[in-house]
Formats: C-alpha cells, structure tokens, sequence
C-alpha cells in the first residue's frame, strides 16, 4: 500500500527517448548548416565591404554590417551548438542546452543594435544624399541577394529553422541580409532611372524596419525561454486534462511547465492519488501520465504523488517561495 504521501518517480532525459534519433540527426544536421553558411556569409562580406566602400553606397555599407553581424551570428550560434553538447554536472544538472538561448537573444539584440545604425546614419545622409557608383551597386547587391538566397534556402531545407529558436536567430540574420539586397538594388535602379539620390537612404531605412520585425520575434520568444515561460505551442489546459483523464488520478496540482531549450520541454507536477494503492499501481500511473506528456511534447517530467489524505492546498499553480527570510524554501500554499 501507498503509506506516504510523498512517493517520487522521475521520468526524464527524453533526450534518450522515442524521439532521440531524430533530435540527434537534427541538431548535427543544424551544425553542419551552420559552418558551411558561416564561411559563405563571411567571404561575401569581403566582398560587399569592399564595394560599399568603393561606391559610396550606404545600402551596401548597411548590408555588409548586417552580413557581419550574420557572420558572428552564424559562429556564435555554431558555438553555442557544440557548447551545449556538454553533458550535465552537479553544477548544471540540466546540461548547458540553454546557451542556445542565450546566443539567440544576443543575435536578436544584435539585430535591433543594427537596425538602429543604419536608421541614424540614413537620417544624416537624407539631408545630404552622397554621390554613389549607381551601377556597381547594382551590381554587388544583386550578387549578394543570389547568396544569401542559396543561404537561406539551405539553412531552411537543411536545418531546423522552424523549431529550434537558435537556428531562427541565425536565419532571421540571412532574411534579412536578403532584404538588405533587395533594398540596395531598389535603390540603385531609382538612381540609375530618375536620379533620385534619397533612395539609397529610404531603402536602409525601410531594411532596417524589416531587420527589427525579424529579430522583435526571435528576442520575444528568447525571453520567454529565459523567464520560463510556457512552452510556445504546448496547451496547458490540454496537458492538465490529460493527467487528469488518466485512471487513478483524483486531481493535479503544483504544476510548472517550461523550455529547458528549444523542442526540450519540462513539467514537474503534483498528483493526487488514493491514499490505497500499492506501490505498483502508484508506478504505472507514473508511466501511464509520462507517456501522454510525450505525446503532448514534454520530453522531460518529474511527478510527486500525494495520498488524497494530504492537506496540500489544491492550487494548480503554485507560488515558489525564496528564502530570503531565512524560512522554508519551497512551494507557497
């Protein structure tokens, strides 16, 4: 028979689970994509630099910073990769995955640091709009809209842009180099056709509006992560409903649930239980609620059964007390 109140069974490391294969396969896919985008970005920024300078053109100058930016973007996320492939310690006990994070928010940082330079530096050549080589503008910005097409069509085909937030960050990086390209070709085709000098700043600026829709998305969705925030995609009311439709479960309280780091999802939960069962009764509830949090994309749940004799508050959500006061660090009922 169940005697306590507290029985512990930990269901978790689903990096090791049904879908740890194709995890696997996706996150060295993700890495590859990433070196091989890094050295194509970075020897066409070479390029592009070059010809900025060379026709005065500010679209092109704009564009090369941000494909500098994609550059470091692309390396910082291939080292957050590799970083985060370190196994867990008693000082991370969850690993170093999240790091994935942290290079996404700086790249989406980065990309709002830029958008910002581009508009300050628009502002001040709209007053006075420079002489620029109209043609080779044209022409090094129509080159660099085919490279970061095959990039970004690559990274797309190739990675795992639509679910890992750290290889997002890294495309919004390319998208919007493209859109840099398309800016700098509108541009030099106004010049060329009505000789409209302005254009080469209006185009940096409308670029730049583009590059902070870009990163605004992957930094909210960063944060998120780093608040622990509810999974983006995983309904709480559908995992609450599940636990509770399992046989055997009176009711679910306690319950957190967050992003270790992209498609890494946690739960931990409090279920009540007749205070009767015996201890394997207890354990295949366990299996049985595990196997649906799966199925509902948690790959990582630690559950607590009570007894229904326990006086525990009945609040799904909990309060997590700190101990600064010196009390009880715990749960707040």
């Amino acid at each position: 028979m169940l005697k306590t109140h507290n029985y512990r069974n930990h269901i978790g490391h689903n990096y090791e689970l049904g879908k740890h294969s194709h995890k696997e396969h996706s996150h060295t896919s993700n890495k590859v994509v990433l070196r091989n985008s890094f050295l194509i970005i970075s020897a066409f920024m070479l390029i592009e630099v070059a010809g900025g300078f060379a026709t005065n053109s500010l679209a092109l100058l704009s564009d090369a910073g941000h494909m500098l930016s994609d550059a470091a973007a692309l390396g910082l996320s291939l080292f957050a990769f590799k970083f985060g492939e370190r196994k867990g310690n008693m000082q991370k006990t969850f690993g170093y995955r999240r790091i994935e994070i942290l290079a996404a928010t700086i790249n989406a940082l980065a990309l709002v640091a830029i958008a910002v330079l581009i508009v300050i530096e628009a502002a001040r050549r709209l007053q006075n709009p420079p002489e620029v080589a109209t043609a080779g503008m044209l022409a090094i910005s129509t080159l660099g809209l085919a490279v970061n097409i095959v990039v970004a069509l690559y990274m797309l085909r190739g990675s795992d842009v639509r679910e890992n937030v750290n290889m997002r960050g890294a495309y919004a990086h390319v998208l919007g180099d493209a859109l840099g390209s398309v800016g700098a070709i509108t541009a030099a085709l106004l010049m060329m056709c009505f000789g409209w000098g302005w254009a080469d700043a209006a185009a940096s600026v409308l670029v730049a509006t583009l590059i902070v829709k870009s990163g605004w998305g992957v930094l909210k969705d960063s944060l998120n992560i780093l608040m622990e925030g509810s999974p983006k995609g995983v309904s709480l009311d559908g995992l609450v409903a599940q636990i509770r439709g399992v046989d055997g479960v009176l009711s679910v309280h306690d319950l957190h649930v967050w992003s270790i780091t992209s498609g890494a999802n946690a739960l931990t939960a409090h279920i009540v239980v007749s205070g009767e069962l015996s201890v394997r009764e207890a354990e295949q509830i366990l299996r049985e609620i595990s196997h649906e949090m799966e199925h509902l994309g948690i790959t990582h749940t630690t559950l607590q059964l009570e007894s229904s004799d326990n006086e525990c508050a009945d609040e799904l959500i909990c309060e997590v007390r700190s101990n600064d006061a010196g009390g009880h660090l715990g749960h707040s009922h």
